[in-house]
């Protein structure tokens, strides 16, 4: 009667413990998600289920059938999911928590699976060990040939293990760097327990094995600052000039999007090729997610400016060119002529005029996005638009607002040809555009014995300057316009006379 009481009263404590430990250990999950963050899933239940039920049973010492093998069998679990509670603590509270806060980074991914592996590890010993009673070496090391097959399978998976520690521990790249890997250009996604994973310009991904990245020699381009230089080679004709070329490089790079302005792009002669001089360019660039397009950039403009120029960039001398001396194209001198006529101050003009100015005008091309002019530069000549487009940019307080669109048949900087002010604007080709330049030279040849064509092309530039500031267009009277249209065209014609020496 006694024994039946005891038996009793046991089982009554097991009832009212197991719901009470539930739902405490229900509780402290929640809380802990609440206040600090711990993910808790599925297993956390379980694990508050199988330790529920087994401490009453274990403090107690109920007895039942097959007692020892289910009291085993609930130790081992209690052992394997109290690890993995365990591991998702210290992922929250020391690698996300504490070593974020005090080295300022995120924690290796690497590092956290690590011990995460060694913890599982050590509790599987205890279970093997402590809850089962088997002895550790003779499972570990019973088997020679058993031991002998892992340990080949596994030689290339320590290996990487091992040389992943190293990266850690000796830090060459982290997670957003961008390496120079066997002459790719990639950037660093993940570094993990076997390999490190990186992304291309491309948007490819490579998957290289730690052992195989310590042994190969890495160019991290991201340190110590972001900031590092590139260069890109060209070749030239012998029988250009050096420094017109290392100029023409310069500003094509400076003008590439990508390029740091500081420090400016410098220009080297590299060697003396077979075919070519080469020429070395050396730019600054910061972001390496842009490197296909800024080299692409430079190379563009690079062909362009050498067009105008009339530089040739040279064949390999292996290469056999045959050349045929071809006339101006009759379309592109049909549309120049169609132009001038179009431009007021050339059609004070005649025909042999006409003629003599297109034959000395230079036809020049320039790339989408080239400055065809730069406000405040100092400037010579007016450019009459074939082909393409181009905005007309004025810039303030270093905003630019634009204030026109160029098009076939529009020109640009005929204040500069004629009076030798700077710039006024900036003009950029919006598409590749075709122009007719018309330098000073070709202009002063006609003004110098002609006293009329100057004097109508200072009445012609003084009309221009009073629509330009609104004169003609407001209520001024009759009489002041007058006396403007005197006091400017006065004052064009000494710019004239001066800038033309008349």
């Amino acid at each position: 009667m006694l024994a039946s009481l005891a038996d009793f009263r046991a089982i009554l404590v097991e009832v009212l413990a197991v719901p009470v430990l539930y739902i405490g250990a229900i509780a402290l999950g929640r809380w802990l998600k609440r206040h600090s963050g711990v993910q808790l899933g599925l297993l956390y239940q379980l694990f508050c289920i199988v330790f529920s039920l087994w401490l009453p049973l274990e403090i107690l010492g109920t007895e039942f059938p097959n007692r020892e093998k289910v009291m085993c069998l609930a130790r081992a679990a209690n052992v394997l999911l109290g690890a993995i509670f365990l591991l998702a603590l210290v992922k929250r509270y020391f690698w996300e928590l504490w070593y974020e806060r005090n080295r300022k980074e995120r924690a290796p991914k690497f590092l956290s699976q690590i011990s995460a592996l060694i913890t599982i590890i050590l509790a599987i010993f205890v279970v093997i060990g402590g809850v089962y009673g088997h002895s550790i070496e003779g499972v570990v090391f019973g088997s020679t040939v058993v031991v002998g097959i892992v340990g080949f399978a596994m030689q290339d998976l320590l290996g990487n293990i091992i040389a992943g520690v190293a990266l850690e521990i000796g830090k060459p790249f982290k997670p957003g760097d961008w390496l120079k890997v066997e002459g790719q250009h990639a950037e660093v996604i993940e570094v993990n327990w076997r390999s490190t994973r990186l992304r291309t310009n491309d948007d490819i991904y490579l998957d290289i094995p730690n052992k195989t990245i310590v042994g190969t020699t890495i160019t991290n381009l991201t340190y110590p600052t972001r900031q590092h230089a590139i260069r890109l080679s060209v070749g030239f004709e012998y029988s250009t000039p050096p420094n017109l070329v290392k100029d023409i490089m310069a500003r094509a790079a400076a003008e590439a999007n990508g390029v740091l302005i500081t420090p400016p792009p410098k220009v080297y002669l590299k060697d003396f090729g077979d075919s070519s001089v080469i020429y070395e360019v050396k730019f600054w660039l910061e972001d390496e997610a842009l490197y296909n397009d800024t080299l692409d950039g430079i190379r563009t403009n690079i062909w362009y400016a050498a067009q105008r120029h009339r530089i040739t960039i040279p064949f390999p001398i292996r290469t056999l060119q045959i050349e045929r001396t071809k006339a101006g194209p009759p379309e592109a001198l049909a549309a120049a002529r169609a132009t001038v006529h179009k431009q007021p101050f050339l059609q004070l003009l005649d025909e042999a005029q006409v003629d003599k100015l297109l034959a000395n005008a230079r036809l020049l091309r320039f790339g989408r996005g080239e400055k065809v002019i730069q406000q405040g530069a100092a400037g010579e000549s007016m450019f009459m638009l074939l082909n393409g487009e181009a905005d007309v940019l004025i810039g303030v307080n270093g905003q630019h607002t634009r204030v026109a669109t160029l098009r076939s048949g529009d020109y640009c900087g005929e204040m500069s040809l004629l009076t030798g002010e700077p710039r006024s604007a900036t003009v950029v080709a919006v598409t590749d555009c075709e122009m007719w330049e018309i330098a000073k030279p070709v202009i002063a040849e006609f003004l110098q014995h002609n006293e009329a064509l100057v004097e109508k092309l200072g009445a012609l530039l003084a009309q221009r300057r009073m629509e330009t500031e609104g004169i003609l267009a407001s209520t001024t009277e009759h009489a002041h316009i007058i006396t403007k249209q005197k006091e400017y065209t006065a004052g064009f014609l000494k710019k004239l006379s001066s800038f033309f020496e008349l």
